[in-house]
């Protein structure tokens, strides 16, 4: 069987650890650029799948990633940035980490071999067809999210797959294939270079997608935004003075008289006769969606 590109190593790297170092360097940016660009081909799938994922979080559902390694730093790191940024509560996107959440600090590296403890982990999640599992490998064949792959496509969940070589058992298992075609590393093996660059990059795009799809972007901006310090109560105001065409100060007003809320003070700047009890009715009826909220009909 021949080598996954990932623990391949390239003619063109021979001799690196005589080179220069700025062409070492140079050479790793090389490489992250394709790893970057080959998410582009993976557009379609990725599209197709927050959608669907979307449709379950709508709906009541989870979003659980499922990672080992490096691919599950990526998955925790994703997960982390969701609740502040877009408002979607933490226990919605839960992690299921290889080794458990001591594995933040040092990664054990039999946890990943570790299938049955990946299908204890996902029964305890206790999943359904109600919700969804992202399960990232860069081999594709990393035992610790397939076996939660598996498990959780047999519970009903809808199941993406993301790796970074093709034809491997966790893209053949998972509803949503997505194959990241990255060069090989500049150093054989280290997936956590172009491999994991395109990980989080395709993780990006995903919980992005998500994230607008369920109304939590308004034009190019992150209207479901926690703002829980001083930066991110800045930037609430600059948000509603940019969706408004306010200056900052009565943005601010508008923001104070929402209580905070960043949807309320927009939809209540576009209907200037509704009260906030009123824009909360309207948001709620259009499941949080601002340009939704300011369609509905006026009772």
């Amino acid at each position: 069987m021949p080598l996954p590109v990932t623990e391949t190593s390239p003619d063109a790297y021979r001799g690196l650890d005589q080179w220069p170092s700025a062409q070492i360097l140079s050479a790793i940016v090389a490489a992250q650029t394709q790893a970057v660009a080959a998410v582009e081909a993976a557009v379609p799938v990725l599209a197709a799948a927050g959608e669907a994922i979307a449709d379950r979080l709508r709906s009541g559902g989870r979003m659980v990633y499922v990672g080992a390694g490096s691919s599950g730093l990526m998955a925790q790191i994703d997960a982390l940035e969701l609740p502040g940024t877009y408002g979607i509560p933490a226990h919605l996107t839960p992690v299921l980490l290889a080794g458990g959440d001591a594995a933040l600090l040092t990664m054990p590296a039999a946890a990943e071999d570790d299938g049955e403890a990946a299908v204890h982990a996902v029964v305890a999640q206790k999943l359904s067809a109600r919700d969804a599992l992202i399960a990232l490998s860069a081999s594709g064949y990393t035992p610790f999210p397939l076996a939660a792959l598996r498990e959780a496509k047999w519970r009903g969940a809808l199941t993406v797959g993301i790796a970074n070589n093709p034809d491997t058992p966790l893209l053949t298992a998972a509803d949503f294939p997505v194959l990241l075609a990255t060069p090989p590393e500049v150093v054989a093996g280290s997936t956590r270079m172009n491999a994991g660059t395109a990980q989080k990059c395709a993780l990006n795009m995903l919980s992005t997608l998500i994230a607008v799809r369920l109304g939590h972007a308004f034009d190019g901006l992150m209207v479901n935004l926690q703002a829980d310090n001083l930066k991110l109560r800045g930037r609430a105001v600059r948000i509603v003075a940019q969706a408004c065409a306010l200056p900052e100060p009565e943005a601010a007003a508008l923001l104070a008289r929402a209580e905070g809320n960043i949807k309320t003070a927009i939809v209540l700047h576009h209907i200037p006769s509704a009260s906030v009890a009123d824009a909360r009715a309207r948001l709620a009826a259009a499941q949080g969606d601002v340009r939704a909220a300011l369609a509905v009909p006026q009772p």
